[in-house]
This record gives structure tokens, sequence and C-alpha cells, in this order.
């Protein structure tokens, strides 16, 4: 039936064929042959084309029961039509007439047609009836699983990344700093949240703000680990969009933007404060330079989005590189009310020292088996202390302990806005050698020249510094000499990195690449590309200062520092593009210098003073603040004396600083970044819940059903193609012209052409849905000869699923997933499901041809009803058990979290009143769906004895 835009007036009751779970629709928007429906039950709304909008009206008939959306039940009496709306006349329980307009029909309602088709003739082949319910327990074995949102990124089982995933994803808008060491996968760990969110329903709209050099980046990175397929918004596409809606923003879910265009075009930065976003995440967050009184405009910017976002995400590798002002004002975009006053939190900062002492203790309790320090009692209630007290006086000292540290990080820790794993606490890393390299300057051109200068030496060379420099004729050798290995050269200018490039390329016939800000997105990628490719490549990358930032070049182990930054963070940026985790050798950091020049001087502090080459220097930015006024000094003098003294000084500031953060809030948020038996446990369950073999099964019959062409590539590995016979359409995912997809996160890793295919991978969910959504496999009809059963007898195989109708971010699956109930019934209503499990039932029953099927249903039709009613009837007997066994275990587990958080506010001011408050709120809203909760028929089965 072909619709038009006269079958539908606002607050018309509609039903989707596609989506029934949304429940009962209302008709909101009908214009531009188009017509909006919204769903409340499951708060969602959707936008058809009228033409062929898979939509059907509801109409009930006299005799049909109803609910009002109050949820009182009545019988239609009569139905009468008013200008293309429908009025009921009803009767309730107490025989009182009522008029009920369709606009207040309840929301909740359920549609079921199995028993029609069948009985209609319309009859699914016995597979198809088998990948059906086979397909409904891989749904509920899935939405059981801890590992939701986990199992479909292409990424290592790191510890430490799925621990942070873990503890931020399963918060309701979460508010975090993650603030890893470089190198340890921040971009991952984002990754993992936003997508679980997204999988979960807590997200649905996400804005991402990068550098301008990483939105490349990003957005491959987004697609190819996670499926996320994020849209770049800049100015050209903006004014496309314009034309289509008046904000461009609103047109995308997923947007990714450098954080620079919403500053240089404040009407974009207002469109995009004009729109809700569910989470925020900033990239680099350390650029977001603050003063008090006085913030830079891309904090403006983005402090703006925070106050509007549900959550936010700031990642950032150097969380005090502004010093501790600048730490603060970030910590303040995730919580204003919270780090309200810079010197409160300075004086917070410093009480750390006793809980991490305690901390300590209690780890060194377990291992040596001593008794529990006395002060812990101090910072737990008696409440936590009476289990841990019980445990310590029976010898369970290990125990005691792990519970003991456990409340203590819980409620005294700072890792609940700020997560920061170290490479101390992290296995994976290599060794850092460096390869200082002295070079002699030509008399000539020892001159007097400001600093600035002498670190970028080939401005006091002049315009013939590629022929004249040391340094050049040193690389070129240095190339040589490594035989084709790969190497990354960075130096602090975009000119100094073109013209280096171009000559060496031009006139020293060296393979090389060049990467700058002057570049455009694409030609980057294409630079990396070109010194990434293990065939056709560059052996050497020359970036300017941008290169030090977020992009990843672990294949290489050889970096060159053609010059200094004076900024220590800058230095270890630069050394972290290739010292990450999968790296495979020692990092080799190669640093040309003229002696007796402020190079020579720069280097040997940077070394001798910080050991910022061969060890990573968290605190070198503020061991750089306290002696910038000396540095400069004696870069400027060079008197020796003065130079070994400002090294002498720096080495024992530098091992002060070390001391105080292994014993102060470091060791304390290593504790909290990254438990590791929970995170073990994470993983254990990940790897469970992977389930290739049956992955491999459904995804095999699931094509075969569909009209999917497949073959084998090799283990764990398949190839699917579109054909002219699909059965449904294109799924998401799919190519054209088909792809490659493996079930081995092994594979996956290792060949970006293959696609990791996943419970949760688009194509999968897609094949699932379909299957499980349409009326795919819900009638069948067979025969079965065993001797109990005497010839001609009929059963019937009714397979019911308990349905509730929730937005999908408050999880209800988690209490009450897809459940299938399975009622095996003959004629005189007995149930025969134990009796005949499905296991012993499947093998036995045999096809039969649909000519024959359609002749018995249409001979049996008065019988095979009196089966149905009599499966509903033993069916609706379970459904109050299964709603008060979900019920009990949403309060309990939802209770348990309210309670303690209730506990944590009252010693952490961390916990934001808002998680408790939407705790509270979710808690009510899934009583309330699981009360709604129904029987649905979802699929049934014909067996006669023959």
């Amino acid at each position: 039936m072909r619709l038009a835009l006269s079958d539908f007036t606002i607050g018309q009751r509609w039903i989707s064929n596609t989506e029934a779970a949304l429940g009962l629709g209302i008709v909101t928007q009908v214009a531009d042959r188009r017509v909006t429906i919204s769903f409340p039950a499951a708060g969602e709304e959707r936008v058809y084309a009228v033409s062929n909008a898979p939509l059907n009206r509801i109409s009930y008939k006299p005799g049909d029961s109803v609910k009002n959306v109050d949820g009182e039940g009545f019988t239609v009496a009569e139905v009468l039509a008013h200008n293309s709306l429908l009025i009921y006349r009803v009767v309730g329980d107490d025989d009182h007439e009522d008029i009920l307009p369709e606009l207040e029909l309840d929301c909740f309602v359920h549609f079921n047609s199995p028993q029609d088709r069948l009985l209609s003739g319309q009859i699914d082949p016995l597979k198809f009836f088998s990948l059906r319910q086979d397909t409904l327990s891989y749904l509920r074995d899935y939405q059981q699983s801890g590992a939701q949102g986990l199992l479909g990124p292409r990424v290592q089982l790191l510890p430490h990344q799925l621990y942070i995933a873990d503890q931020v994803a399963s918060r309701m808008a979460p508010r975090v700093l993650l603030a890893d060491e470089v190198g340890l996968g921040k971009t991952i760990e984002a990754g993992l949240i936003v997508h679980q969110q997204l999988i979960s329903g807590r997200a649905e709209r996400v804005l991402v703000l990068v550098p301008d050099s990483l939105v490349h980046q990003w957005l491959v990175e987004m697609l190819r680990r996670f499926n996320l397929a994020f849209s770049v918004l800049d100015e050209n596409i903006c004014q496309e969009l314009v034309h289509e809606q008046a904000n461009p923003f609103d047109t995308r879910q997923l947007v990714l933007c450098p954080l620079s265009f919403l500053v240089e075009h404040p009407q974009r930065g207002e469109e995009a404060l004009a729109c809700d976003w569910d989470l925020l995440v900033v990239d680099e967050a350390h650029h977001l330079e603050w003063e008090d009184g006085n913030p830079s405009d891309e904090y403006r910017c983005v402090e703006a989005l925070a106050q509007k976002a549900a959550g936010v995400l700031l990642l950032t590798a150097t969380p005090e590189q502004l010093g501790l002002a600048g730490h603060f004002a970030r910590l303040r975009l995730l919580d204003p009310d919270r780090y309200y006053d810079l010197n409160t939190f300075i004086e917070e900062q410093q009480s750390y020292g006793d809980v991490n002492e305690l901390a300590n203790a209690l780890i060194q309790a377990r291992e040596q088996n001593l008794a529990l320090p006395d002060t812990i009692h101090s910072y737990l209630g008696d409440e936590e202390m009476a289990d841990i007290d019980i445990m310590h006086e029976s010898g369970d000292i290990e125990a005691a302990c792990d519970q003991a540290l456990t409340a203590l990080l819980d409620r005294h820790g700072t890792g609940r806005v700020l997560f920061r794993n170290t490479r101390a606490a992290v296995e994976g890393f290599p060794q850092r050698h460096l390869q200082a390299h002295p070079l002699t300057l030509d008399e000539d051109y020892k001159v007097k020249a400001p600093v600035a200068d002498w670190l970028q030496v080939q401005t006091i060379i002049g315009r013939h510094w590629l022929i004249e420099d040391e340094r050049v004729d040193w690389l070129t050798d240095l190339l040589d000499s490594l035989e084709g290995e790969k190497v990354l050269l960075i130096t602090s200018q975009a000119t100094t990195a073109i013209e280096l490039e171009e000559y060496l390329r031009t006139r020293r016939g060296v393979r090389t690449a060049v990467f700058h800000e002057g570049m455009s997105l694409i030609q980057r990628d294409r630079a990396a590309a070109y010194f990434a490719d293990p065939e056709e490549n560059a052996q050497l990358l020359i970036c300017s200062e941008i290169g030090s930032e977020g992009r990843n070049f672990q294949f290489a182990h050889h970096i060159v520092m053609f010059d200094l930054p004076v900024n220590p963070d800058l230095l270890e940026q630069r050394i972290g593009r290739l010292d990450r985790i999968g790296q495979q050798r020692d990092i080799e950091i190669h640093v040309p210098y003229y002696t007796d020049t402020p190079q020579q001087t720069l280097l040997s502090w940077y070394h001798q003073g910080l050991n910022a080459f061969e060890k990573t220097c968290a605190f070198g930015r503020s061991v750089y603040e306290e002696f910038a006024d000396e540095l400069a000094e004696v870069l400027e003098s060079g008197i020796e004396a003065d130079v070994t003294a400002l090294i002498t000084q720096t080495a024992e500031r530098a091992g002060e600083l070390r001391s105080a953060l292994q014993a102060g809030r470091d060791r304390l948020l290593e504790l909290n970044s990254c438990r590791t038996d929970d995170a073990e446990a994470i993983i254990d369950m990940v790897l469970q819940a992977e389930n290739r073999k049956d992955l491999g099964d459904f995804v095999e019959r699931a094509c075969d059903q569909l009209g999917i062409e497949s073959e084998q590539h090799s283990a764990n590995t398949i190839i699917m193609r579109p054909s002219e016979n699909m059965r449904c359409g294109l799924l998401p995912g799919m190519k054209d012209d088909g792809a490659t997809y493996t079930y081995s996160r092994e594979n996956a890793l290792g060949r970006e052409d293959m696609a990791y295919l996943t419970w949760e991978h688009p194509t999968v969910n897609a094949a699932m849905e379909h299957i499980v959504g349409s009326e795919h496999g819900n009638t069948a009809l067979g025969t079965i000869k065993i001797k109990p059963l005497k010839e001609g007898t009929l059963l019937l195989e009714a397979i019911y699923t308990v349905n509730a109708i929730a937005p999908k971010r408050l999880g209800l699956d988690r209490f009450l997933p897809v459940t299938r109930h399975r009622v095996l019934v003959n004629l005189d209503g007995k149930d025969l499901s134990g009796v005949l499990s499905e296991d012993k039932l499947n093998p036995l029953v045999n096809r039969v041809n649909l000519q024959q099927a359609q002749a018995l249903v249409k001979q049996a039709h008065s019988l095979i009803e009196t089966l149905v009613a009599n499966a509903e009837s033993l069916a609706m007997t379970k459904l109050p058990e299964i709603k008060q066994e979900a019920l009990q275990g949403m309060q309990a587990q939802q209770m348990l979290e309210i309670h303690r958080m209730k506990a944590l506010a009252e010693v952490n001011t961390h916990i934001r009143s808002e998680e408790i408050s939407e705790l509270e709120t979710q808690t009510d809203a899934l009583a309330a769906a699981i009360e709604h909760a129904d029987m649905k028929l979802d699929a049934v089965r014909v067996i006669m004895a023959v």
C-alpha cells in the first residue's frame, strides 16, 4: 500500500513495521512529503518519507482490549471517527462507559502476528525458525555480558585502557580528565568510552574537538577501530549544510572539528553551543591556557560547551604542563562547583600524601601478612570497617587489606575525575638511549647572537645553511649508516623542515617526506603514509613541531632532534611519537649539537639535570618554570661553573619532585587508574563474550538465509558480498563489491584491510535486528516420528519473549534482557517442553514442503487456534515471576550503588550530586518499565506426528 500525505493527521497512532519495539507512535508533524512520528515509550522520534513509510495505522475494533496512558484497562465497545482521528467508546472493569481518544492510548503496546502469518499460510523453512531462536539466545547472552561496548573495538586488550573505559563509560554523563603519560593510548581510551556510551544508549550526540593536525587521524581512528563514522565540519561544509538546516551542527549525531574552527568563526561556535551534546571530547587539552580572570579564547569556547554538555572527556598527556594553575583550570571545566578556588585546590593536593602513605602501608601489610594499620579506622566509617575487621580477626589478612584498600581509594582517592597511568606501572615499553653527536661550528659563525638564534643556528649561518651547516652532512651520513632504517626528524620551524626536505630529496637523493602546519590534512596523511609504507617508502620523515603531537610512528625507532625545544614537555612529546605501546625496539634518540654553544648547554641541562631523554619526565615543566631565569642566564653566558651549578641544582630538585610524586598523588593515581585484578577480570569477560565459534556459525547461517554471498578466506576469516537475491538491503558496514572480515582480534590488529567482525559490528547488529525484528522465521511446520505420539497428533511449539519498552540509555537489558520462554503444548493444554527440550526435539523434526504445510494448516485451522490459546495461557503464568525477578535484581543493584555513592559523597568531594539524583531517577524509570513488561508471542512451530 502506497501512503499519501492525506493518510496522516497529527495525533493519529501508528506503529513501525520494522521497529515494533518502539511501541505505539504519535504523528507530530506532516510536511514536505515527510511525516514525523514520536514514540514516547522508547523516548525516540523517527522521520519517514510518506511514500514508503514502513508504518501501519492502529485501529482497534469492538471487543479489543486497550489501555489508556494511566494503564487502566478497557474493552472497546464502539469506534467513532472525527477529522481523521479515532475516538473509542470503551467499557471499564466496573462496566462504567467512557470516551477514549486515540491520543490517550497507552504507548507501551506490543503487536503479535506469528499466528496470523501461520494461519494465512505464510510458513518459513525450519532452518529460518532455528536461526531465529538461536539469534534470540545470542542476544540474551550478549546483553547479560558485562562486556557490552568493549567487544567491537579493534584494539589490544590492555588492562589499563579497558579498566579506565569500564570505570568511566558505566557512568551517566561522565566528566573526567584522561591524563595517561605519552604513549599509553589516551585516544584509544576515549574511543572505548565513546563507543561504550553509544552502545549503551547513555550518549547519542558526541562532539569531538581536536587540534587541526589531528582531525584526520581522529576521523580514521574512530572509523577503523570503533566503527564510528564521525562527520568533519569546517566552514565549507557548514556553508553547504546551512541550506538544509539553519544550524549545521544539528544535522549530524557524531561531529568532529578543529577547536580553532569554532574560535575563528564565532558564529559556528554559537551554533555548536546551541545544540545538545551528550558527550564533549577535547584532545590536547593542555593547549587550553588559563589565568585567573584572563582565559584564552580556546578556553572560553570549551568552557561554554562544557557547561552545556552532559559529559566531558579532556585528554592530555601532561596534566600539569601549564603548572598547577593550568591543571586546576582543566579540572574546573569538568566541575566548576567542585573546583572553585585555586588556593583551596593547591592545599588539597598537598593532603594526598597521608592517604598515599596509608595505601602503601596496606599494600605492605597484604604482602607481608602484617596487621592492619590502626590509622585505617579514621579514614573509613564503622560500616565499612565491620566486615574488614571480621576478616582481619579471622586471619584473612590479604582479603582484609584488599577490601580496606578498595574502600580507601573509593572514598579518598583522586581517580574519580582524573585517570593517569604511568609507564612505571604499565609494562611493555622499550629503553631510551641518547646518542649525542658533537659538531664543531666554523669560527666565522661564532658571533654575538640571541640564544633563540643559537638554538636555530641556521639563522646565524644564513641562506647557504644547507651547504655549510655540518648537521646536514652528519644527517646524510647517519642515514647511510642505518641502511634504510626509518628515521623521524623533528625541528621547531616549518621553514627549516621544508628547506631541509627539499635539499635532501633533490640534492642528496634521500627518500624523504615532509610534515608541517602549512599542509592540508590530506597532504599530511599522504606524507605519513609514505613514511609508513614498508615497500615504496620514505626513509626519513621531517616534521615541524606539530609532528610531535598526536601522530604515532612506533614502527620506527630512530628519532633525530635537529634542534631542541626549550619546553621539556615538547621534548617528551617528540620522543613519545616513537616511544609507545607496541614499540618493539629500543629508542635511539640522536641529537646533533655544536660544542661550546647554547645548544650544548641545553642538551646537558636536559640530560644531566632532568634525565629527560632516557626517562619520562612528568615534572619537567614544573622544574623549568622554577629555573627558567637561571637557565636563560646560563644559556646566554655559557660560563662553565654556572652551567655546572645549575645542572646540579636541577638534578637535586628533579630528584625531590620524583620522590614527592612517588610518595604523593602519583601513587594514588596509579592505584586508582588501574586496579590489576579488576582489569584482568574485564579482559576475561571480553574474551569469554567474544565467542568466536558461535559468532562464526551465526554469520554463516545468516548469510545463507539473507542471500548474502560468503566464502571462506582463511582460518577465522570470511569474504562477504551482496547478491541479487538478498532478502534485506545492504547491511551497514557492507560494501557494494564485498569485503574481507575476520573474527580474530589478532588478525584484525595486523591486517587493516580486514574488517573486525564481532557481536557489536554494524553488519552483525543489522543482521540480528533483521532476523528478530522482522517476520523472518517466526512460523514453521514440521513432522515428527516417535513412538509415544500417535499419528496425527498435533503439537505447538510457541516461543515467547518478555518485552519492556524504555529509553536505551536506562540499560534495561541489564536486568531484563531478551528473555525467551518456550512452551510445547498439546490440544489438552499440557506443557511438554520439559519432556522434549529443544536439543532433543530439533533433530527429530523433519521438513514439509510448502504446499503440504499450507494444506495442513488450512485443514487444522481451528485446532491450531486452540493450541495457540493453550500456549498463551501457560506462558502468561510465567510473566509475573519473570517481572518480579527482574525488578528485585534491578532494585538490589541500583540501591547498592545509590547507597555507595551517598556514602562516598560524605567523604569524597569528587562525587557530583547529579550522579546520585540521576541514579534515583533511573531506578524509578526502570521499575516503571519492568512493570509495563508483557509477554509477546515471537514465533510458532506446528509439529505433526506421523
